[in-house]
């Protein structure tokens, strides 16, 4: 099976796209996402997403924290903290409330950060 839900040491489930596994389509997740294969469609996500170095994501990216290995060609809306790593590449629109970039990573295309990117407020 390409998509698998796993149980991390702490006890708290997370989903993963295996390397060499594609998914056409979107995909919603109440828990964490590591994607290490391909995904062309979007990613709603309540936790966090992981891109691994050898994760493909062509497309739209919403969730709470990311952390990019990998590649994303689209957008990303990070509610919290979006952590881009040496071998991580974004092309295209990055909206969050805070961003760590190491060096060697590339990131291009255009950056809103802050109040803008906190979840709608519920009256």
């Amino acid at each position: 099976m390409f998509m698998k839900n796993e149980k991390e040491q702490s006890g708290s489930m997370f989903n993963a796209l295996t390397a060499g596994s594609k998914i056409v389509g979107t995909i919603t997740a109440d828990s964490d996402f590591r994607i290490d294969g391909s995904i062309e469609g979007d990613l709603n996500c309540s936790g966090k997403v992981v891109i691994g170095e050898a994760g493909r994501i062509k497309g739209t990216i919403t969730c709470q924290n990311a952390e990019i290995l990998g590649l994303l060609d689209g957008k990303i809306v990070c509610h919290q903290q979006l952590s881009l790593r040496a071998s991580g590449k974004i092309h295209g629109d990055v909206q969050t409330k805070s961003l760590i970039v190491e060096p060697g990573a590339l990131f291009n295309g255009t950056c809103a950060m802050g109040n803008a990117s906190s979840e709608p407020k519920k009256a």
